[in-house]
Formats: C-alpha cells, structure tokens, sequence
C-alpha cells in the first residue's frame, strides 16, 4: 500500500488531501509513523523524529494515529486477496506477498490478477496500491517498490538476472545501509558486481547470510509463500468469452470445472461436506446454492452427483451466464482421516 496510515487519513478526511501528512508525533516529540508523498517530497520520512520533520516541512499537519482503523481497513485488503488466493503472508499491515500461481478464478496472467486487484483497491477502498511482479519473493519486492506510488511493475523472468545487474546494492531488499556500506568497501556496488564474487568469499565476509547474496545476485529466491490463515474452502471458477444459456453447454462446463476442483483437492490433500455452485449473470448479478453430506465429498462421482442435484433445482429464468464456480467448504479438520488444510508444498 502507497503511504499506507497516512492514506487512509487523507481519504477519511478531505480537508487533509494533497496536503503534507504526518501521522503519529507532535512538533515537540514523538516519531512519524506514516508520511504522506506530500510531505514525503519535503524529505519527510517514516521513524523520523517528529522535530526533524516539522523543521525540513514546516507547514506539515500532524495527526494522531489510528491503528484501530488502519487494522481494519488492512483486513477488507486481505479478503480481496483472499479472493483470488489462500496463498497470502502478511509482511505488515499495509504488505504481503501472494502466490497466484494457482488462483481462484482461473486466470492465466498474474499481470491481469494485479491490475484486478489494484482496481479493486482503488474502487472499494479509494485507496492505492503498488504492484510488483515476478516469479519469486525477493524479485516482485524489488519491482513492487520500483514505480511507486501507484506503481504496477513486472520483472520477467527471463530478464531477472539481467535487471538485477543493474541494481545499486542499497536497492536489494535484505541489504540495510551497515551491510551495503560493507559490501562497498569490498568493492560491491551494484548486483553484477555482486555476481561476480564467489560462494566461500561471501560466506567468509557475512556470514550464513552470504548464501543469499549469492543467489539474489542471480535473480534466485526459493522462499516459498507461507500464509498465516487456515485454509476454510478450495474452489475454481470460470468467466467465458461469451455469456451461456444453453443448458447442455453450462453442464458441459461444470464438469470442467468440477475436473478441476477435484484436482486441486486431490492435489492439496483437502475434502469438505459441503459443494457450492456461484452463478453469475450477465447482469452481474450473482446467486450460490449449496448442498452438504455427513461425510466429505473425496470420489468425482460424488461431486457430480450433488452438483447435478443443484443444477437441477436452479431456475435461470431465462439469464444467460458470464462465470460458474464450484468450491468445497466445511473442510475436514486436522486429525480427521489425515487430512490436513495446510498446502502441501
């Protein structure tokens, strides 16, 4: 998020928007939580002492901090993540990073899904966000900082190791101002000098640390995704290029899409009681209709059955359908039958 608690102040109070924002401190005492790209522009900084900040902004507006409402604001971020993907770790309130590599809503592009999701920040929350994309943590941090505020910027991989030759080395998220001073004193100024130093000399100089540096150097992160929240349903779902109204074509594609459900349960090891179908029209208006058993639903045979069963009991009315979806709720819980929520990584 773009100036996160400084944001959310301008947006909750007009009369502050386009003005310089402190949030936390005073003239007299006190740190700077959160700063505003107004004041940011005067050299205003988060952690700077709020002293120092009225004496480089002096029309600066302090205000008192509200964590209460940052955190809440925070949550209604990460259910629209959630939307898209379980696969959500929280860094802070206003930063996370996100797996999409399998997404709830089946599309091909994470470039797409980050627009979305921008778009929506934007649109239900009147707030901004800075997207950074790439194939693993270290290099979408690097991009999501690289076209701030309101950034969208996407590393390829086929041009990781090329762009991270570029890099100053105080931009190499996990390199602080100590250990970049250090590494210029032997001779390390940017990522392709980084690259060239070898294994047992970076060990040598920081440390276990050094293994990092190494692999960053060459666009490499294995750090997976760890969320931080159970998993409570597994679904998919399906928009079409051309809206449905055929009752023979939308069981066609149900089965498409149960395929697919039962894949990815059988693939994360993860069953419910419960199979719910999303309908949305053309309209946009959207309905779900739900059936449960006693025991979880684990055989495609299964699966097909109950959502044949709710099939048969819509009533289109005549709409035709822009998106289908089948998810799997009332999961199974640890201990029962083996089961785990957790992905399997």
């Amino acid at each position: 998020m773009d100036a996160f608690y400084a944001s959310v102040e301008q947006r909750d109070f007009p009369e502050l928007r386009g003005k310089p924002v402190a949030v936390g401190g005073s003239k007299e005492r006190g740190v700077v939580a959160a700063a505003s790209y107004e004041a940011r522009k005067f050299g205003v900084f988060s952690a700077m002492p709020s002293v120092i900040a009225a004496r480089k902004c002096p029309h600066i507006i302090f205000v008192p901090h509200r964590f209460d409402v940052y955190q809440k604001v925070s949550r209604q971020i990460r259910e629209i993540f959630f939307e898209y993907t379980d696969l959500v770790e929280p860094l802070s309130l206003d930063e996370a990073y996100l797996d999409v590599t399998e997404n709830k809503k089946g599309i091909a592009l994470a470039t797409d899904i980050a627009r979305e999701i921008k778009q929506r920040i934007k649109t239900e929350l009147q707030l901004t966000a800075s997207t950074g994309i790439s194939c693993n943590k270290f290099l979408a941090k690097i991009a999501s900082d690289y076209d701030k505020p309101d950034g969208f910027y996407l590393i390829h991989p086929s041009r990781a190791e090329s762009f991270v030759e570029t890099l100053p080395i105080e931009k190499f998220f996990g390199i602080g101002k100590v250990t970049a001073a250090k590494m210029r004193n032997h001779g390390i100024a940017s990522g392709a000098d980084l690259k060239k130093q070898e294994l047992v000399d970076l060990l040598r100089w920081f440390g276990k640390a050094g293994s990092y540096y190494y692999k960053i150097a060459r666009g490499l992160d294995d750090r997976i995704v760890e969320p931080d929240r159970e998993r409570k349903s597994i679904s998919t779902e399906q928009t079409f290029d051309h809206d449905l109204s055929d009752k023979d074509e939308i069981r066609i594609y149900l089965k498409q899409i149960a395929d697919e459900l039962i894949s990815r349960m059988d693939k994360n090891r993860v069953y419910g009681r419960t199979l719910t179908m999303k309908v949305k029209f053309s309209d946009f208006h959207q309905i779900t209709r739900s059936r449960s058993l006693k025991k979880s639903i684990r055989k495609k045979s299964v699966l097909l059955k109950l959502m044949n069963d709710i099939l048969l009991d819509l009533d289109f009315q005549g709409q035709s359908i822009r998106l289908l979806g089948l998810g799997v709720s009332n999961l199974d819980r640890p201990g029962s039958a083996g089961i785990q929520l957790t992905l399997d990584f």
